[in-house]
């Protein structure tokens, strides 16, 4: 294929992704009332409005949520279809296997970033005004702070799967990785303190499973090196035997 047919089928793959994200964030209109129920039905405190614009505001705001979580299996699926002509047929069924993976831990992120938010975070908040003050909490105020905690989960659950990508094409290795553990546990450590109050046992609770995190990528990452190694090793028999 020469660049104006990789450009119109980029093209093709990005309309048909668009396509799936108008779909699910006009889905997401249809579920906003039971979505908003399931975030503050638990909540010890009323949430209030200060504007009408508020309400425009959550409804676009949890049917992109929507959209988001619909879409990315999509979007990785045309990603893979876009770069299928350039893999052999056992690289296409390994990288096929990334999609439901990244899936996966796209949701288990934001899952474990709200269970953290709601069981850690949101009551440690709460206790430290102990009465003294008048509580109002916005609806805007209120779910940009859950946002802020709960999608960087999200994109950090993506490491195993990116580092396991970047190490079968070559761009790191195991080795690498322990290299660099003590960097990488500094900046993972950096972020939990970032996304979560400035209280020690919390951000130990946020930052040890990103480190766990860390650690897995490394598994997986000496997986993936070890059957590229063997590739190559039998790549460099047969040759020789010719």
């Amino acid at each position: 294929m020469n660049i104006t047919d990789h450009l119109s089928e980029l093209r093709k793959r990005v309309i048909w992704t668009f396509v799936f994200f108008a779909a699910f964030f006009i889905a997401g209109f249809f579920y906003v009332d039971q979505i908003q129920y399931f975030f503050i039905k638990d909540l010890p405190f009323e949430l209030n409005m200060t504007s009408p614009g508020e309400i425009i505001w959550i409804i676009f705001t949890f049917a992109t949520l929507v959209a988001v979580v619909g879409t990315l299996p999509i979007l990785s699926l045309q990603l893979w279809l876009f770069i299928k002509p350039a893999l052999t047929p056992r690289e296409r069924k390994a990288s096929l296997s990334y999609i439901p993976a990244i899936f996966v831990l796209f949701l288990g992120g934001l899952t474990f970033g709200y269970l953290v938010f709601v069981e850690l975070i949101l009551p440690f908040l709460l206790s430290l005004n102990n009465g003294m003050f008048n509580e109002i909490y916005t609806v805007e105020r209120y779910f940009r702070f859950l946002f802020r905690v709960t999608i960087p989960f999200a994109v950090l659950f993506e490491i195993p799967v990116i580092v396991m990508f970047l190490t079968s094409l070559g761009i790191v290795n195991p080795v690498l990785l322990v290299k660099i553990r003590k960097y990488a546990y500094f900046v993972l450590v950096i972020i939990g303190t970032i996304i979560s109050p400035p209280d020690f046992i919390l951000q130990l609770v946020v930052a040890v499973p990103l480190i766990i995190l860390y650690e897995i990528s490394i598994v997986l990452s000496r997986m993936v090196y070890r059957k590229k190694l063997e590739k190559h090793r039998e790549f460099m028999e047969s040759d020789i035997e010719e």
